[in-house]
């Protein structure tokens, strides 16, 4: 296994996240050594839900203004309803998601999360998958909608649902590795 130690991955999320669509990846991603960044629009802890109960909480380590880009590796999205709805309306959310595509960084989305990646018009052509609602919405912004447990295109990654996880968070290691050992 590469070291990991040098990566830096950033995750934005606010009020609303899918508790376990933040805290497993981020915790998967810290155990493999890397180090991890979470952007938020404000600096009070945001709220996790479990579906539609309230979750945990987590305090953000910076705010979205304050990002910039070139100091990351890769990009976490969790989805949850109410987190990617409401940072698709965050100019600075959207800026950040563009960024890290014109780069053709890591871009990992779950569930509701590919929301904002249509937001940011980054779909257009790629191969992607997404909670069963929001498919329809991938695919008038152009992508190939396929129904997977995760779904690799280039430097895109996306999982349908918290069950899928576990081949989320190893498709994130394994891309992380190859980008390392590609370098």
């Amino acid at each position: 296994m590469a070291d990991l130690s040098n990566v830096h991955v950033l995750i934005l999320a606010t009020d609303g996240f899918e508790q376990v669509e933040l805290f497993e990846p981020r915790q998967a991603l810290l155990d493999a050594g890397v180090k991890v960044t979470l952007a938020s629009e404000k600096m009070d802890p945001i709220q996790g839900m479990n579906h539609d109960e309230k979750g945990d909480t987590i305090t953000p380590d910076m705010l979205l203004d304050d990002v910039d880009t070139e100091d990351y590796t890769a990009l976490l999205l969790p989805g949850g309803v109410a987190n990617p709805d409401t940072l698709r309306m965050n100019d600075r959310a959207i800026e950040i998601i563009e960024e890290f595509a014109d780069d053709e960084k890591l871009i990992a989305a779950i569930c509701h999360a590919p929301w904002l990646l249509i937001e940011a018009d980054v779909v257009d052509g790629r191969r992607m998958t997404s909670w069963p609602s929001v498919r329809t919405d991938l695919a008038n912004a152009g992508a190939d909608v396929v129904d997977e447990e995760v779904v690799v295109d280039g430097s895109f990654i996306t999982s349908r649902k918290p069950e899928d996880i576990p081949a989320f968070n190893k498709a994130i290691l394994a891309a992380l590795q190859e980008e390392l050992e590609d370098a």
